[in-house]
Protein backbone atom coordinates (compact mmCIF):
# COMPACT_ATOMS: atom_id res chain seq x y z
CA UNK A 1 0.00 0.00 0.00
CA UNK A 2 0.82 3.25 -1.09
CA UNK A 3 -0.25 6.93 -0.79
CA UNK A 4 -1.10 8.42 -4.35
CA UNK A 5 -1.26 12.28 -4.97
CA UNK A 6 -4.32 14.09 -5.03
CA UNK A 7 -4.91 15.78 -8.43
CA UNK A 8 -5.87 19.27 -8.17
CA UNK A 9 -8.94 20.92 -9.86
CA UNK A 10 -6.95 22.47 -12.77
CA UNK A 11 -5.39 19.84 -14.18
CA UNK A 12 -7.57 17.99 -17.21
CA UNK A 13 -7.77 14.83 -15.71
CA UNK A 14 -10.85 15.57 -13.60
CA UNK A 15 -12.56 16.55 -16.36
CA UNK A 16 -11.93 13.43 -18.77
CA UNK A 17 -14.97 10.42 -18.58
CA UNK A 18 -12.85 7.32 -16.87
CA UNK A 19 -12.70 4.01 -19.07
CA UNK A 20 -14.39 1.32 -17.71
CA UNK A 21 -12.85 -1.79 -16.09
CA UNK A 22 -12.46 -4.97 -17.79
CA UNK A 23 -9.62 -6.61 -15.94
CA UNK A 24 -10.17 -7.66 -11.82
CA UNK A 25 -6.66 -8.26 -11.08
CA UNK A 26 -3.80 -7.98 -8.62
CA UNK A 27 -3.20 -3.85 -9.87
CA UNK A 28 -6.57 -3.11 -9.31
CA UNK A 29 -6.73 -4.57 -6.09
CA UNK A 30 -3.25 -2.71 -4.95
CA UNK A 31 -4.95 0.86 -6.86
CA UNK A 32 -8.34 0.58 -4.47
CA UNK A 33 -5.91 -0.13 -1.71
CA UNK A 34 -3.70 3.01 -2.64
CA UNK A 35 -7.06 4.59 -2.91
CA UNK A 36 -8.51 3.90 0.50
CA UNK A 37 -5.33 5.00 2.51
CA UNK A 38 -4.95 8.06 0.45
CA UNK A 39 -8.89 8.91 1.38
CA UNK A 40 -8.08 8.48 4.90
CA UNK A 41 -4.55 10.38 4.84
CA UNK A 42 -6.34 13.22 3.44
CA UNK A 43 -9.20 12.95 5.73
CA UNK A 44 -11.53 12.23 3.26
CA UNK A 45 -15.06 10.05 2.90
CA UNK A 46 -14.83 9.00 -1.01
CA UNK A 47 -12.02 8.93 -3.67
CA UNK A 48 -12.62 8.13 -7.31
CA UNK A 49 -9.55 7.24 -9.44
CA UNK A 50 -9.08 9.90 -11.65
CA UNK A 51 -8.43 12.01 -8.33
CA UNK A 52 -5.35 9.87 -7.98
CA UNK A 53 -4.41 10.39 -11.82
CA UNK A 54 -6.09 6.79 -13.18
CA UNK A 55 -8.50 7.42 -15.63
CA UNK A 56 -10.59 3.81 -14.45
CA UNK A 57 -14.17 3.78 -13.69
CA UNK A 58 -12.87 3.03 -9.84
CA UNK A 59 -14.06 4.34 -6.65
CA UNK A 60 -13.99 4.09 -2.50
CA UNK A 61 -16.06 5.51 -0.55
CA UNK A 62 -15.91 5.17 3.82
CA UNK A 63 -18.63 6.30 6.28
CA UNK A 64 -18.04 3.71 8.74
CA UNK A 65 -20.26 5.22 11.78
CA UNK A 66 -22.58 3.61 14.26
CA UNK A 67 -25.42 3.88 12.49
CA UNK A 68 -23.71 3.07 9.41
CA UNK A 69 -21.73 0.04 10.03
CA UNK A 70 -21.47 -1.33 6.50
CA UNK A 71 -20.67 1.97 4.45
CA UNK A 72 -17.38 1.20 3.45
CA UNK A 73 -17.03 0.14 -0.26
CA UNK A 74 -15.01 -0.30 -3.21
CA UNK A 75 -16.98 -0.06 -6.52
CA UNK A 76 -15.46 -1.10 -10.07
CA UNK A 77 -17.70 0.34 -13.40
CA UNK A 78 -20.43 1.85 -10.99
CA UNK A 79 -23.89 3.02 -12.33
CA UNK A 80 -26.92 5.04 -10.61
CA UNK A 81 -29.28 2.69 -11.91
CA UNK A 82 -32.11 4.49 -10.27
CA UNK A 83 -32.39 7.61 -8.11
CA UNK A 84 -35.56 9.05 -5.52
CA UNK A 85 -37.45 12.14 -7.20
CA UNK A 86 -36.86 13.21 -3.47
CA UNK A 87 -33.87 15.49 -3.50
CA UNK A 88 -32.18 17.49 -0.98
CA UNK A 89 -29.52 20.31 -0.87
CA UNK A 90 -26.57 20.01 0.91
CA UNK A 91 -22.60 21.24 1.71
CA UNK A 92 -20.28 19.44 -0.06
CA UNK A 93 -16.52 19.34 -0.69
CA UNK A 94 -13.68 17.58 -2.28
CA UNK A 95 -10.21 16.56 -1.96
CA UNK A 96 -9.11 17.76 -5.38
CA UNK A 97 -11.12 21.16 -4.44
CA UNK A 98 -9.14 21.99 -1.28
CA UNK A 99 -10.66 24.66 1.35
CA UNK A 100 -14.36 24.97 -1.26
CA UNK A 101 -17.42 23.90 0.05
CA UNK A 102 -20.80 24.59 -1.47
CA UNK A 103 -24.36 23.44 -1.36
CA UNK A 104 -25.45 20.60 -3.82
CA UNK A 105 -28.89 19.33 -4.81
CA UNK A 106 -28.97 15.75 -5.09
CA UNK A 107 -31.37 12.47 -5.25
CA UNK A 108 -31.85 11.38 -1.43
CA UNK A 109 -31.63 7.83 -2.41
CA UNK A 110 -30.10 6.07 -5.25
CA UNK A 111 -29.41 2.35 -6.57
CA UNK A 112 -25.69 1.90 -7.67
CA UNK A 113 -24.89 -1.31 -9.41
CA UNK A 114 -21.42 -2.39 -10.37
CA UNK A 115 -18.70 -4.54 -8.84
CA UNK A 116 -16.36 -5.35 -6.28
CA UNK A 117 -12.69 -5.67 -6.92
CA UNK A 118 -13.04 -8.83 -7.60
CA UNK A 119 -15.15 -8.99 -10.27
CA UNK A 120 -18.09 -10.11 -8.77
CA UNK A 121 -21.31 -7.89 -8.62
CA UNK A 122 -22.77 -5.49 -6.36
CA UNK A 123 -25.70 -3.98 -6.16
CA UNK A 124 -26.19 -1.44 -3.21
CA UNK A 125 -29.71 0.84 -2.16
CA UNK A 126 -28.74 3.59 0.01
CA UNK A 127 -29.85 7.09 1.33
CA UNK A 128 -28.38 10.65 2.43
CA UNK A 129 -24.80 11.24 2.84
CA UNK A 130 -24.19 7.40 1.68
CA UNK A 131 -25.97 8.56 -1.43
CA UNK A 132 -24.42 11.73 -1.97
CA UNK A 133 -20.99 10.70 -1.51
CA UNK A 134 -21.73 7.92 -4.45
CA UNK A 135 -22.84 10.42 -6.56
CA UNK A 136 -20.70 12.79 -5.89
CA UNK A 137 -17.55 10.06 -6.70
CA UNK A 138 -19.41 8.64 -9.80
CA UNK A 139 -19.71 12.54 -11.09
CA UNK A 140 -15.56 12.26 -11.01
CA UNK A 141 -15.80 9.58 -13.19
CA UNK A 142 -17.54 11.09 -15.57
CA UNK A 143 -15.65 13.96 -15.12
CA UNK A 144 -18.09 16.30 -13.55
CA UNK A 145 -16.62 18.54 -10.18
CA UNK A 146 -19.33 19.44 -8.04
CA UNK A 147 -18.89 23.19 -8.73
CA UNK A 148 -20.38 22.13 -12.00
CA UNK A 149 -23.74 20.92 -9.94
CA UNK A 150 -24.23 24.50 -8.61
CA UNK A 151 -25.53 28.15 -10.14
CA UNK A 152 -23.84 29.61 -12.68
CA UNK A 153 -23.41 33.18 -9.80
CA UNK A 154 -22.33 30.67 -7.41
CA UNK A 155 -19.75 28.66 -9.71
CA UNK A 156 -18.33 31.96 -10.91
CA UNK A 157 -17.98 33.67 -7.27
CA UNK A 158 -16.42 29.44 -6.37
CA UNK A 159 -13.98 29.65 -9.19
CA UNK A 160 -12.62 33.32 -7.50
CA UNK A 161 -11.96 32.27 -4.63
CA UNK A 162 -10.36 28.62 -5.92
CA UNK A 163 -8.19 31.01 -7.85
CA UNK A 164 -7.27 33.40 -4.58
CA UNK A 165 -6.67 29.92 -2.91
CA UNK A 166 -4.24 29.00 -5.05
CA UNK A 167 -2.31 32.00 -5.48
CA UNK A 168 -2.24 31.69 -1.68
CA UNK A 169 -0.94 28.01 -1.43
CA UNK A 170 1.33 28.69 -3.97
CA UNK A 171 2.63 31.62 -2.69
CA UNK A 172 3.47 29.92 0.69
CA UNK A 173 5.13 27.44 -1.50
CA UNK A 174 2.64 24.26 -1.42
Amino acid sequence: MSLRDIVIMGDPVLRQSAEEVDTFDEELETLVSDMFETMYAADGIGLAAPQVGILRRVLVVDLRREDEPDARVALVNPRVTWQSQETDRQPEGCLSIPGLEDVVERPVSVRIEGYDPEGLPVALEVDDLYARALQHEIDHLDGILFVDRVTPLKRRMLLKKWKKLRAEAEKAGK
